[in-house]
């Protein structure tokens, strides 16, 4: 019998290709969306090899509770991936840990009245393993891992990675509370890669939008990022949905590198076709400059120039994933923005 998954945030950035993968593997899948009437962010999904008989959509609101009930009864498994990820927000409790917390608690929440729902696949983040870089410094650690959760950020402070270890935590709060379903959580790092979503307002996009562009032409701030291809973050989630025996919490990174690093990838395989930094800005000229770029001075004191380390033995081993090597995801991406 051909198994229903239901897929929050399915029309998004790394949802689309989740959605790609279950529907190649033969899987009916759920995807929920805001209105019908704004095609735009749903059509590149019906194109999909499969979706004729496999996809279908339907309207719902994450933050209206009951709103996924229906959706949920009959599904086999849920993969809980709708948060907001942005970096220009107005009200951090508003746009981004209610959405992320009362989204949860709603999808969550209509797992556990669902009779059919076996197992959810929750997308957190590796910014709900830790806040700033110097953590690993302060906590005295060689690398992150799974048992490792933020406890530096705050509203006031790298409000989004706020967001998402509010989410998370709250998602296995949930899942200690009943029996019916198991709780799978995937933590990605900073992701990149081509997007099937042509109008996704992701903010790795935007990085990569703002790097080709000319923005840090004067200079990259010495900041290190794990980097992950988000196929690979999607084929982690398909592979956490179908191996019984995986639980737990899965970091997903390919490697950390820094904005040079990415830079010198770009400039090997485009050379001379776009306007990007020369040198690494001097830590002190960052914290005037800082504002332009929507940073506070804590976040440069705190993150810039601080590497960093991920084990990801957990995602090779258990899940078994292969990582697509860091140069082909570039790649990849800057041939589509040149495309389009």
């Amino acid at each position: 019998m051909t198994k229903t998954i239901l897929v929050t945030g399915g029309t998004g950035y790394i949802g689309s290709w989740v959605v790609k993968e279950l529907l190649e593997k033969g899987y009916r899948v759920r995807v929920p969306v805001r209105s019908f009437n704004r095609k735009d962010k749903y059509l590149h999904l019906q194109n999909l090899p499969n979706s004729t008989n496999l996809l279908e959509l339907f309207e719902a609101d994450l933050l209206i509770h009951g709103a996924f009930d229906k959706a949920a009864e009959g599904a086999d498994a849920i993969i809980h991936m709708a948060s907001p990820f942005t970096l220009r927000f107005k009200d951090p409790q508003r746009d981004l840990v209610d959405p992320a917390v009362k989204g949860t608690r709603n999808v969550l929440g209509a797992a556990s009245k669902s009779s059919t729902v076996k197992r959810v696949v929750l997308t957190s983040s590796v910014a709900a393993v830790h806040g700033d870089n110097i953590d690993m410094v302060e906590q005295r650690l060689s690398e992150f891992t799974e048992e490792n959760y933020n406890t530096t950020s705050s509203l006031k402070h790298q409000p989004y990675s706020f967001s998402k270890v509010q989410a998370e935590r709250e998602a296995w709060r949930i899942n200690a509370e009943q029996s019916k379903w198991e709780l799978v959580v995937i933590n990605p790092a900073l992701v990149l890669g081509p997007s099937l979503a042509g109008n996704s307002n992701s903010e790795s996009l935007q990085i990569m939008k703002d790097l080709i562009s000319g923005k840090y032409r004067f200079g990259a701030p010495d900041l290190y990022f794990g980097f992950v291809d988000v196929r690979d973050v999607a084929k982690a989630h398909v592979l956490a949905l179908e191996n019984p025996s995986v639980s737990g919490r899965f970091i997903i990174a390919e490697r950390v590198a820094n904005f040079m690093e990415l830079v010198a990838i770009i400039n090997n395989k485009f050379p001379g076709q776009f306007k990007l930094p020369k040198m690494v800005a001097p830590k002190w000229l960052l914290y005037f400059v800082s504002p332009l770029f929507g940073l506070s001075p804590r976040f440069v004191a705190r993150n810039v120039g601080y590497r960093i380390a991920f084990n990801t033995s957990r995602s090779r081993h258990e899940l078994g994933l292969g990582y697509t090597p860091f140069e082909h995801t570039v790649v990849d991406m800057v041939n589509q923005f040149k495309k389009n």
